[in-house]
């Protein structure tokens, strides 16, 4: 019988060390939790991960449009919050300015500076050539 070439036998001193028994990976707590190789026998079947994969990355995407729809929806709803209350800045405005442009709110205030309104009409002057 032939020997094997290709493992390489460790000297005496270079033992693999093993800490406190094997370690648990999460992939070990996993298969214990879920009993998978009950489900799939002793291996993940190959054909199945390509449609796993393609579900899974359709499950992603349509999370992440729920989620960019929604963020778009409040920002919609600050916007528009945030234009009513520019409509009702500008019809207080709006009305102000009106009040202030009466004929009797402008003599009002002119009257503390000592500007009179006349009651008469003005006088038309024509003179000639």
């Amino acid at each position: 019988m032939s020997q094997n070439t290709f493992k390489k036998k460790l000297k005496k001193g270079n033992t693999p060390k093993r800490g406190n028994g094997p370690r648990k990976t999460i992939f070990t707590w996993i298969e214990e939790k879920l009993n998978v190789t009950g489900l799939l026998g002793e291996g993940v079947p190959v054909q199945l991960v390509p449609p796993v994969g393609f579900v899974v990355l359709l499950a992603l995407i349509y999370i992440w449009s729920n989620h960019r729809a929604e963020n778009m929806v409040r920002k919609i709803e600050k916007v528009q919050q945030e234009v009513e209350d520019l409509r009702a800045d500008v019809t207080t405005l709006e009305a102000e300015y009106m009040l202030s442009s009466m004929q009797s709110e402008v003599a009002k205030r002119v009257l503390e500076k000592g500007i009179e309104e006349l009651n008469q009409p003005p006088i038309k002057i024509e003179v000639d050539k």
